[in-house]
């Protein structure tokens, strides 16, 4: 049973007939009245003002005594229509050229039926299209377009910059549609002017008009599109770079938990659909409003009658547009999610080929690829039957008030009050009025649709890191001391996990420090820790007494290096790779730092020598070859405090020794080495073995060995027995 605050329910529905009865009985009566006093029972325009005012008061009252206050709060609308609407009709008709005459109460009891019906179907559509907040579902909904426009507000406060661009497509928009709401008018001319007597000059003039009418219609509506395509170009590339720029500040945490097919998903087609709903819609929409405008002028200047009849279809149909987009708008973001899974899996498979082939898992990420597929193949076939669905009801009652508004222009032709012509030109008029009527409330929803489907953008653009920001030191003379002061750390995604816990640990400057100990000890968590990719939860990290987060960005990296155990590489020339980050960097320094790492040799042997493409993620190398790519880059920047984790595992003897010649010089940097290798650690200044997230012993490769009962010694058969085989 439908609630009693329904527009449908059986209360309001029995208040609705009786109210109608009560102004139809208002109509006769005003009649009666005027034609005993005067004979003629007509009405002045403030007259029939004046008795619609009275007649909308008379109602309300009644529907106070006829109805609760919850279903009378529910009609207050329907009994403005009602009053008001014939009045409002009566007064644009007066307004149009050639057209005096006084008003009756009842002109033509079928224009009174229709009014009254119109007036009913334009609140049944409004109540139930667009209900006020009075339901939890009412206020989510009212909720969720408020939130919409506000963020269509800020999609449009974004294209500021484009103003004069904007600008000049609105004024070419504005001429396109003026001289294409001429064009039915110049036709149904033509039109009498063949069905009537021929003249030759008015026939002439009659086409030029028409001609000229196509002819800046053509013209302007080119210019109004490339004046919004070029303002859509630059707004997707403010944002694009707005939000790129706002990615790369983000914490190391935050692309742990965004899968990078996701992320570009956002920068590249949310980002897109951002600059349609402003440029591509909005130029739809105004054009749509102007034309709409300006067709309405003409339509109530040809027939009022017709256009009344009109009137009742636009309603229906932005109903029935609206519970539409109401489906599409859900469907779309589902349809946006499946492809921004599609595009992560994808990506993912793709970049990790060699590990999926050599695990034999081709037909699982098939069936996996397929899969996604298929659950985005179920929503396009489910949006396509409600799209078709959609589609037959409204052609079905286009064509049928089509039909009704036929029957009605062959009266008016007969009564002399239309020309063939003009109701060619009406019929031309309606077409488009319907066509850009729905266009306003399709670009409306779809609008929304474009903004709501960003609000993961707007999210990135407003996400600020989770870190604390750097500050701006950046001391001339910088020793390198680091030290750790009970760190406690754990990951975002294991938070009850501790990866260290009341860590204290010192790097010395000009010494090498070995890092040592059991898989998942806490080595890494360390390294992560120093160049501040995360920070502890407690305790504190310092470089020369000062926490790291105090240090400028730029230069703190700048002082920091790491060589990693799988190094990335980009796509692009060696000389690209080693110089990565630097500006201005000569070839003098970047040859010199190869020969630091023993790359200067192989990569002189390469095709191109410094201007080898590596190709993507360095494939084009070996692993070995990467990794002295990865120290080259590190050194060139002469760092104060140099990272090695694993750097030389996948490195043969002569390059190993070569990066051991380098560390065994060091004098004044601070080194920290992870390191599987005896003979690396062996030759380390300080050894710290770590284990569950704690430092177990530290000391001297000499001292740890002494206590036969440390850890160090007791595992120093499993961690160092056997010497990794260089890659070939």
């Amino acid at each position: 049973m439908l609630p009693k605050t329904h527009p449908l329910s059986t209360p309001t529905l029995i208040a609705l007939i009786y109210l109608l009865c009560c102004d139809l009985i208002l109509w006769v009566c005003v009649w009666a009245v005027l034609l005993r006093l005067d004979g003629e029972g007509s009405l002045d325009i403030w007259d029939l003002w004046a008795f619609r005012t009275i007649s909308w008061a008379l109602l309300c009252a009644v529907s106070t005594l006829v109805a609760d206050n919850s279903v009378h709060s529910l009609l207050k609308r329907w009994v403005a229509l009602l009053s008001f609407l014939p009045a409002v009709f009566d007064s644009v008709q007066t307004m149009l050229p050639g057209t005096v005459r006084g008003f009756s109460p009842v002109p033509d009891p079928g224009m009174v039926i229709l009014s009254s019906a119109t007036s009913t179907i334009v609140y049944m559509v409004l109540e139930m299209a667009f209900p006020r907040g009075g339901s939890a579902k009412g206020a989510r909904n009212q909720k969720k377009d408020e939130e919409a426009k506000a963020l269509l507000k800020r999609v449009i406060w974004y294209s500021r910059p484009d103003y004069f661009h904007l600008g000049t497509a609105f004024l070419f928009l504005s001429l396109a549609a003026l001289f294409e709401t001429f064009i039915p008018y110049s036709v149904g001319k033509v039109i009498d002017l063949l069905s009537g007597k021929y003249q030759h000059n008015n026939f002439l003039w009659a086409v030029g008009l028409m001609a000229l009418c196509s002819l800046g219609s053509s013209m302007f509506g080119g210019l109004r599109g490339g004046m919004f395509m070029c303002s859509l170009s630059r707004l997707n590339k403010r944002i694009r770079h707005m939000l790129f720029q706002n990615l790369m500040k983000q914490e190391i945490n935050f692309f742990e938990e965004n899968k990078p097919g996701s992320l570009t998903s956002r920068l590249i087609s949310d980002t897109d659909k951002m600059g349609r709903s402003v440029a591509m819609n909005v130029n739809v929409l105004l054009r749509s409003l102007v034309k709409t405008c300006g067709m309405l002028y003409f339509m109530l200047g040809l027939s009022w009658q017709l256009t009344l009849l009109t009137c009742i279809e636009m309603p229906v149909l932005a109903f029935i547009q609206n519970s539409y987009n109401n489906f599409s708008q859900k469907t779309s973001r589902e349809i946006q999610d499946c492809n921004a899974e599609i595009a992560n899996l994808a990506s993912s498979v793709i970049g990790s080929i060699k590990t999926v082939r050599s695990c034999k898992a081709e037909a699982q990420e098939q069936r996996r690829y397929e899969q996604a597929l298929n659950n985005k193949l179920q929503l396009l076939k489910r949006k396509g039957i409600y799209s078709a669905v959609h589609l037959l009801i409204r052609r079905f009652i286009t064509l049928g008030l089509r039909v009704a508004m036929l029957f009605q222009g062959r009266n008016l032709i007969s009564s002399g009050q239309l020309s063939s012509g003009s109701l060619l030109a009406f019929v031309l008029y309606q077409k488009d009025m319907v066509t850009n009527m729905k266009q306003l409330v399709y670009i409306y929803g779809d609008m929304l649709n474009t903004v709501g489907s960003a609000v993961k953008v707007f999210q990135l653009l407003d996400r600020k890191p989770q870190m604390r920001e750097a500050e701006d030191l950046a001391p001339e003379k910088l020793t390198g001391r680091l030290t750790f002061e009970n760190v406690t750390f754990s990951y975002s995604a294991r938070p009850d996990n501790k990866a260290l816990e009341s860590v204290n640990l010192e790097l010395s400057p000009g010494k090498v420090t070995a890092l040592v100990g059991p898989s998942g000890g806490g080595k890494t968590s360390c390294v992560c820790l120093l160049q501040r990719f995360y920070e502890p939860q407690e305790g504190e990290v310092l470089l020369d007494g000062e926490p790291l987060y105090r240090y400028q960005h730029n230069y703190f990296h700048q002082k920091v290096a790491m060589v990693s155990q799988d190094p990335v590489l980009f796509s692009g020339s060696v000389r690209h790779n080693i110089e990565y980050g630097l500006e201005d960097c000569s070839f003098e320094r970047v040859k010199e730092a190869a020969r630091k790492a023993n790359a200067h040799q192989f990569i002189c042997n390469l095709e191109q020598g410094y201007d080898t493409d590596v190709g993507e993620c360095g494939d084009q190398l070996s692993a070995g070859q990467k990794q002295c790519i990865a120290l080259a880059r590190a050194l060139i920047r002469k760092p104060q405090i140099l990272i090695l984790d694993e750097a030389t595992s996948h490195m043969d003897g002569s390059t190993q020794q070569a990066i051991q010649d380098v560390l065994n010089n060091i004098t004044d940097q601070t080194v920290l080495v992870v390191a599987h290798r005896l003979e690396t650690v062996e030759k380390a200044h300080h050894i710290i073995f770590m284990e569950d997230g704690k430092v177990v012993e530290e000391g001297t490769h000499q001292q740890l060995m002494a206590d036969q009962n440390g850890r160090y010694y007791r595992l120093k058969e499993k961690l160092f027995n056997t010497e990794p085989q260089p890659a070939e």
